[in-house]
């Protein structure tokens, strides 16, 4: 069994088409760990961390992508991130209007959303924060994510998700503009009997068989040349720092009030669980130019 959690990407020899497939194991389980879902949506769950990973090498950055559904549901919304560095996290949140929602049976995202967007922004270390926003039409992330490309990037894609109680991954294949297949029919041609090749992979295949030997028996038509692969992890980016800016956004003076309300404000991360703790000292360096206690 692949145990390595990873990521590799490759491309076809002497045609315009790249791809990416993506195991995880570990990350998975570890950004589970911190949700608590019924069956059903956790494997919506590990198809968006499998999503989110993929996209996070196909977009070439330096940064953080999250990948977001949100709907008016009985889940309220779906998140995973993922890291140029190979981190990834996610949250579900159900719908905090229903007291007691009922119990979920349909696990598509229409079912599962109602009226939603799905919603992929990028957060580069450097230049501006690129959104782009697509409704949520199709019942499966995979034909969400399609209509994404195509109509953002004007790409034909093939995106093929998995997910059971232990692992999620990937399959990601693009065409892109001709530049070294140019006759139009032949283009085509060769798209179509990659996606034909492509949607003949299984779970056990993904899960069981190195990049390479994966890849050699889906496209044996084709010369792959195969990348490095990078490892993927769980790993929470909170710190004290941020959860202090989420009590500076409340302001000196609800700040003070919740202080003099409870003590000690906690503040916990929803992705990994780590509880941040501030007191009066803590929230007095949090407002400098107050220069005053808070009692």
């Amino acid at each position: 069994m692949q145990t390595n959690d990873l990521i590799q990407r490759f491309l076809f020899d002497d045609t315009d088409i790249r791809g990416e497939v993506t195991t995880l194991e570990s990350a998975y389980q570890g950004a589970l760990s911190h949700q608590s879902l019924p069956d059903g949506l956790a494997l919506v769950f590990g198809e968006f961390l499998a999503a989110a990973s993929l996209l996070s090498e196909v977009l070439k950055f330096e940064g953080i992508l999250t990948l977001q559904a949100r709907g008016d549901g009985d889940v309220a919304i779906i998140m995973a991130e993922a890291s140029h560095k190979g981190d990834v996290r996610g949250i579900v949140r159900l719908n905090p209007e229903l007291d007691a929602p009922p119990p979920l049976t349909d696990f598509s995202l229409r079912a599962l959303l109602g009226e939603g967007l799905l919603t992929i922004t990028i957060d580069p270390e450097k230049g501006k924060r690129y959104q782009g926003i697509v409704p949520i039409e199709k019942d499966a992330l995979e034909g969400c994510l399609q209509d994404y490309f195509e109509q953002s990037e004007q790409l034909p894609t093939q995106v093929q998700l998995f997910a059971n109680a232990t692992h999620c991954g990937g399959l990601f294949l693009q065409c892109l503009p001709a530049q070294l297949i140019m006759d139009t029919e032949e283009r085509e041609q060769v798209w179509e009997t990659a996606i034909q090749l492509a949607n003949t992979v299984t779970e056990d295949e993904l899960y069981t068989l190195n990049c390479e030997s994966l890849l050699l028996r889906l496209f044996n038509e084709f010369t792959c040349r195969i990348f490095p692969s990078k490892s993927v992890r769980f790993n929470c980016s909170c710190n004290r720092e941020r959860s202090g800016g989420a009590i500076q956004s409340l302001g000196y003076e609800d700040a003070q009030a919740l202080l003099r309300e409870r003590d000690i404000v906690n503040i916990d991360c929803q992705f990994c669980g780590k509880s941040y703790s501030f007191g009066e000292k803590s929230l007095i360096e949090l407002f400098p130019k107050e220069g005053k206690s808070l009692h």
